[in-house]
């Protein structure tokens, strides 16, 4: 009786944390209309002036070519209880499209990540350039990737703070799973990974990690998959052993020696790239693929990350 009020009390926050997702995308939408098929959305005065000093500066087509040039970054994880089964386990992360028209992009990223062997992907939001961009251009990205993206595990997603609440049906229909502050089991030879997954804590701050953690049995190795880092202490506290993030772009913007201009999130400025580690907490914050407000990139190239998940102790 009492693990079935938990699981139904579980139940209602979760759908309340959505119904504000809700909310806060009605009152948004009133200010800046979706699905517009010009380029205002790219328009804003801010974007506008941004790109104009790049260009008086001489920086624009310099940045606009490395935001062209993406790498595939590799990291492995140990963890000394690890299933044997999971050791060597391979995980293609991947963040922050912000898929519109420009051109050569999905090629770039298709020749990126073609003939990268995993065992799971993870699509780490905002597939929209922002929420007044054509989602079309996030479903055509996605649907080209999945032509080529073949992982033995399939491939899930959570939202980001520039998705609409609908991308989770569409992306269900070409074949992503999107985790809503719910989790779901990865099956390896007899053993198990646990897979969480929670709403965007950036904009919308609808996450509900214990309501995705419900039902993961204890012990179990567990991956938190968020669009932001802006979590880790909850998700330390919680148990979890890996935790997979975007959304920083890693500043996108870096100056030599100085780093970032604009970290984009709340938390420490070593969180914002690359792997860290928060007490037991094992994380990665990729740079992500694409770019936002501009197509610019300096100092903090785009990419995509291979996981591999070892057990400690092997040689």
């Amino acid at each position: 009786m009492y693990q079935d009020r938990t699981k139904c009390e579980s139940q209602s926050v979760r759908e309340g944390l959505w119904h504000r997702r809700l909310a806060i995308e009605a009152r948004l939408v009133r200010r800046r209309p979706t699905d517009a098929e010009d380029s205002s959305y790219r328009n804003s005065p801010k974007i506008v002036f941004f790109r104009g000093l790049l260009r008086v500066l001489g920086l624009f087509n310099r940045g606009v070519r490395n935001a062209n040039r993406p790498v595939l970054r590799s990291h492995a994880f140990s963890f000394a209880h690890l299933p044997d089964a999971l050791d060597g386990f391979r995980i293609l992360l991947v963040s922050d499209f912000h898929f519109d028209d420009r051109p050569g992009f999905l090629t770039m990223i298709e020749g990126l990540v073609k003939g990268v062997e995993c065992d799971l992907c993870l699509f780490a939001g905002d597939f929209r350039f922002n929420l007044s961009a054509p989602v079309r251009y996030a479903y055509e990205g996605v649907e080209r990737l999945l032509s080529i993206l073949k992982p033995k595990h399939g491939i899930v997603a959570v939202l980001g703070n520039n998705d609409s609440s609908h991308l989770v049906e569409g992306l269900h229909e070409l074949g992503v799973r999107v985790l809503v502050n719910e989790s779901c089991e990865v099956t390896v030879g007899g053993s198990s990974l646990w897979l969480a997954g929670v709403d965007d804590p950036h904009d919308f701050r609808c996450h509900g990690l214990v309501q995705a953690l419900q039902g993961i049995p204890p012990g179990v190795f567990t991956i938190l998959l968020a669009h932001s880092p802006e979590i880790i202490a909850e998700a330390a506290d919680a148990g979890v052993d890996l935790y997979l993030c975007g959304h920083t772009h890693a500043g996108q913007v870096c100056l030599p020696g100085l780093g970032a201009l604009h970290l984009n999130t709340r938390c420490s400025r070593k969180y914002m790239g690359g792997p860290w580690r928060w007490g037991q907490l094992e994380g990665y914050t990729t740079a992500g693929i694409g770019t936002s407000t501009v197509p610019v990139r300096y100092n903090c190239p785009p990419e995509a990350v291979v996981i591999e998940l070892r057990r400690a102790g092997r040689g």
